[in-house]
């Protein structure tokens, strides 16, 4: 089974590599790095934001189905806001829909999404089974998790965002681009956060990147029976 996980930064990739033991083997692609390690996981530091997350991730999806080794799975992975109480600094949460929050217009009326003008998509669903498998294997919440281009930063915002999206357990900035990538070659995706902050006013003396790291790292390390399962039995053909 092969599995391409999708960071953001270098030390969110290099989090979820300590999960793997055995050495990390470097290849340079078109457009992006891979780091593969044990298990059959490239681990890709795609960029901080939707767009670029989602160009990192398709070349790396073309360049494995150019190969004729496509990927069985993508994997979007970080950390992330969460919105309290319900995704407390420290928790895991997993998407069980992965949500473009600010893709759409202001109208006269508040925020319209895309899917309200007409056009576009603003929610996958992964798997239900493997969501499930993930909760049950790592404790983690499931529930929406919110990607945005613009980083909440006031309590009016959160506010405003949970109360279009009152699923919502976290926010981040690449879920939905890695899934739209993933959409397009047809291939299933998943997305897991460790909460390192909470949603609203920018406190950084509350933020606690260590343990949400951490926290990742465990996270991929109880992960693999949960996809060899998923794989076995409950993946769509």
């Amino acid at each position: 089974m092969r599995i391409l996980v999708a960071t953001a930064v270098p030390v969110e990739r290099d989090a979820v590599a300590r999960a793997f033991e055995g050495p990390v083997h470097e290849e340079r692609l078109p457009g992006v790095t891979l780091h593969q390690v044990t298990g059959g996981y490239d681990l890709v530091a795609a960029g901080v934001g939707p767009a670029l997350a989602a160009a990192s991730t398709a070349a790396a999806l073309t360049a494995a189905a150019l190969d004729g080794a496509p990927y069985d799975l993508t994997v979007s992975a970080g950390i992330a806001g969460g919105f309290q109480p319900d995704a407390p600094v420290g928790s895991l949460v997993v998407a069980d829909e992965i949500t473009a929050a600010d893709l759409g217009a202001e109208t006269a009326d508040g925020f319209a999404p895309v899917t309200e003008l007409g056009f576009g998509t603003v929610t996958h669903h992964p798997s239900n089974a493997l969501v499930r498998g993930m909760a049950a294997a790592t404790g983690a919440r499931p529930g929406a998790v919110l990607t945005v281009s613009t980083v909440t930063g006031t309590a009016a915002r959160a506010d405003a965002l949970r109360a279009r999206h009152p699923r919502a357990l976290a926010e981040a900035m690449e879920g939905f681009g890695v899934a739209e990538a993933a959409a397009a070659h047809g291939v299933p995706v998943l997305e897991i956060r460790a909460v390192s902050n909470p949603v609203g006013p920018r406190d950084r003396a509350a933020w606690r990147i260590g343990d949400a790291l951490t926290a990742l790292t465990e996270a991929f390390g109880k992960l693999t029976p949960v996809l060899k399962s998923w794989n076995s039995h409950d993946r769509p053909h």
